[in-house]
């Protein structure tokens, strides 16, 4: 068939396009490095003549236009599933509003609860058979686009084509307009060098895996300076099962360590929902049989990461308290990034045979002052729980690794202060005696 027939008739410029939103409607955009920048500025342009309209995106590394050029937020309102330190910056000023969220059921919000007038997504050429390939936005994108009313596509053409798995298409007989123009190079996320607290904690958590075994990473310098460490150590035959790869993935292929050859599903497969990362990772998916898109409806399903045994999640966190709640996502009501996948992945780890969640942090940070603090903290006060003591599993510190997976509430507080910084344990045993955790014969 002639594609080029029915892609040109669909063709828009991004001012055309944007007139598809009308006020009060509910508007997409495309995720992280698959942000539609030209259709953002295009809707920016149009603020005189609309208001109410809501914004929702994820893990955009900005600016975004309707957001910068409304800061009285007069026409646009934004929302995030989940924040970048941009966005972050916005929901400090009030400008930016979270979506709270477990990954795994963003389909099922869509397929049920939310609506879309119209869905900007960013996506890579069409080819000969008509299918704009969805990249490394690939995890949401469907959701979004069988969910709208308008679904445009903003070709975005320095986009690596990601091969499926699942869902890591569009076919333009699904689309109603296509924008064209002037991108530079996808955005680049280059990963943070490992510091020596990191190396530490790796130095902890590395016995605990074996040859063989599938890793996911969340999102984040800690899970991400983990990898850099685990492609520097002796493993072999590791798999990939992420919904965010970066370029430790890569360094783990680069360094012969990442095979996918024994996973017991998607075997020789280096399976992703999505992606941000240098040049280097988009080549390594670029066309590349071995490396799957998949929907986060399927990665992060703990049915599916129940099948892969030896499965190891690997995530970080602002905080732990003595009770084992987690807090990933904010600093008392401050948000700082999002639920993610990090209760999907703990809730699957339990599930596969020989399977094992760390969450993983230094056990100190510097405040605003620059006073040392603990990150253990007797019980949390307006902080957001991402993940239940119930869910609970391995907690990694620079200091140690505990099981939290079972114990009583005094046997976390003894666990838990024995991986916190030595200045600090004498505070937290007060405390937990206060709270009634901590036994007499409780070890100091």
């Amino acid at each position: 068939m002639d594609y080029m027939s029915e892609y040109k008739s669909k063709l828009r410029t991004a001012e055309e396009a944007a007139r598809a939103v009308k006020s009060g409607d509910w508007v997409d955009f495309g995720c992280g490095v698959t942000y539609p920048k030209l259709c953002d500025e295009a809707l920016a342009r149009r603020k005189a003549e609309l208001t109410d309209v809501k914004v929702r995106g994820m893990l955009c590394y900005g600016p975004i236009a309707v957001v910068e050029n409304d800061p009285e937020q007069e026409h646009f309102t934004y929302s995030s599933w989940h924040l970048t330190g941009y966005e972050r910056k916005l929901a400090d000023k009030g400008l930016c509003y979270y979506q709270p969220m477990l990954y795994r059921n963003l389909r099922w919000y869509y397929d049920n609860f939310l609506h879309i007038n119209v869905a900007f997504i960013g996506a890579a050429p069409m080819d000969e058979h008509g299918y704009f390939n969805l990249s490394i936005g690939t995890g949401n994108a469907r959701a979004y686009i069988e969910n709208a009313d308008v679904v445009v596509i903003e070709v975005l053409e320095k986009l690596p084509r990601a091969l499926g798995g699942q869902e890591e298409s569009v076919h333009i007989s699904e689309v109603d307009m296509i924008v064209e123009g002037e991108h530079g190079p996808a955005i680049q996320l280059p990963s943070r060098a490992p510091s020596e607290v990191d190396k530490r904690i790796a130095a902890n958590v590395i016995p605990y895996l074996c040859d063989g075994a599938t890793v996911q990473l969340g999102i984040g310098g800690v899970p991400d300076a983990l990898g850099m460490m685990i492609a520097e150590s002796d493993l072999k035959d590791l798999g990939m099962h992420t919904e965010f790869a970066t370029d430790a993935f890569y360094k783990l292929f680069a360094s012969g360590k990442l095979t996918n050859r024994r996973k017991t599903i998607d075997k020789g497969k280096a399976v992703f929902g999505v992606a941000a990362g240098t040049q280097d990772l988009y080549d390594w998916i670029d066309n590349n049989p071995g490396v799957a898109a998949y929907p986060i409806s399927y990665v992060n399903d703990p049915d599916v990461i129940a099948q892969l045994d030896n499965f190891i999640s690997l995530n970080s966190c602002i905080g732990v308290d003595l009770y084992g709640q987690v807090s990933s996502e904010s600093s008392g009501t401050r948000q700082i990034s999002g639920t993610g996948g990090q209760v999907d992945f703990l809730t699957g780890a339990t599930k596969s045979r020989g399977g094992k969640a760390f969450i993983c942090m230094s056990s100190t940070f510097a405040d605003k002052s620059g006073k040392v603090q603990s990150r253990i903290v007797p019980h949390f006060g307006g902080d957001i729980v991402t993940s239940p003591r119930s869910q609970a599993f391995y907690i990694a510190t620079e200091n140690g690794v505990v099981n939290l997976a079972g114990a009583s509430t005094w046997e976390r507080a003894e666990r838990l202060i024995s991986v916190a910084a030595p200045e600090f344990r004498e505070e937290l045993i007060a405390a937990a005696e206060a709270q009634r955790i901590w036994r007499k014969s409780n070890k100091r």
